[in-house]
Formats: structure tokens, C-alpha cells, sequence
């Protein structure tokens, strides 16, 4: 078996056998790897490296939402509405070659990833590795309070795709 045969196997069996809790995490991280390589190819004018990782970001937090049950936390709600945001600003930044509407929806993200991260160590430390939190409890709360600061006070759509 070659390498990326290898690589592959791996991962694979990495996510088949995370808890929802890691999987949680895979995807944020994932989020913010592809956020940043699309930086990076729009600086070099990558266009179609550009888009498989806008795109994979989008797909990524299509998947976010639809797992979120909004019925859980009294924060889903407001984090249903940042991952509208997101995939609105997404959407308009791969049409419009936007590398700051790329990086202003990492700046959303990663602190979101971080504060995940963080629920993930504490679960650990409480013995609470196996299980994860239900969304209701502090996890989720940290979560929303480490995206509320930086969301975007007074969003107003640029038109129906985020373009002006």
C-alpha cells in the first residue's frame, strides 16, 4: 500500500471513530485550513484552487448546520444565523476574488474553532472524553460567547449572493 493510500486509510479511520464531539473540531479545523489556503491562492491568483477551497468551506458549513439543532441552546439560533452569514459571504467572495471577505469570515470562524477546542480539553480534564456535552451546556455557551464579540454588528447583505 503506498502512502496516500496510507494517509487516506487513516483519516478515515480517524473519523469513523470520533466521537461528535471531535468530529466537531475536525470540521472547524478543516474550516480554518481551507479559509486559509484560499487566502493564499487568491493572492496568487490560483482561481481554481481558489474556489476548491471556498467551495469545500461552504460544503463544510452546510454540514454545520444541518446538524445543528437549534432547539438545544438558546444561542443556536445566533449561530444558525452566523453560518447563513458565512456561506452568504463565501458565495460572494469566490465570485468576486474578495481575499478580505475571505480573511473577515476566518476572523468569525477561528474563534468559534478555538472555543471548541477548549470545551474539548475541559471535557478531558472532567473525565467527560468519551461523551460530549450536550449542546445546552457550558461547551455550546462558550462557543456563542467567543463568536458574539466578533460578529458582524448590523450585517446588511450585499445583494443576493453578497456582491455588490
Amino acid at each position: 500500500m503506498n502512502q496516500a493510500a496510507l494517509l487516506g486509510r487513516f483519516r478515515a479511520e480517524a473519523v469513523s471513530t470520533a466521537t461528535p464531539a471531535q468530529l466537531l473540531i475536525m470540521l472547524y479545523d478543516r474550516l480554518v485550513l481551507d479559509l486559509d489556503r484560499a487566502v493564499e491562492a487568491l493572492k496568487e491568483e490560483d482561481r481554481p484552487a481558489a474556489n476548491d477551497q471556498l467551495t469545500h468551506a461552504q460544503e463544510i458549513i452546510h454540514e454545520l448546520r444541518s446538524s445543528l439543532d437549534v432547539s438545544a441552546w438558546e444561542g443556536a439560533r445566533g449561530l444558525m444565523d452566523l453560518y447563513g452569514y458565512l456561506l452568504t459571504e463565501l458565495v460572494g467572495a469566490n465570485i468576486a476574488r474578495d481575499i478580505a471577505r475571505v480573511r473577515a469570515c476566518r476572523d468569525l470562524v477561528a474563534p468559534l474553532r478555538d472555543a471548541w477546542h477548549e470545551a474539548a480539553s475541559q471535557a478531558v480534564g472532567t473525565g467527560a472524553a468519551t461523551a460530549p456535552a450536550p449542546a445546552s451546556t457550558a461547551p455550546g455557551r462558550a462557543a456563542a460567547q467567543a463568536f458574539a464579540p466578533a460578529a458582524p454588528a448590523g450585517y446588511q447583505p450585499r445583494g443576493d449572493l453578497g456582491v455588490a
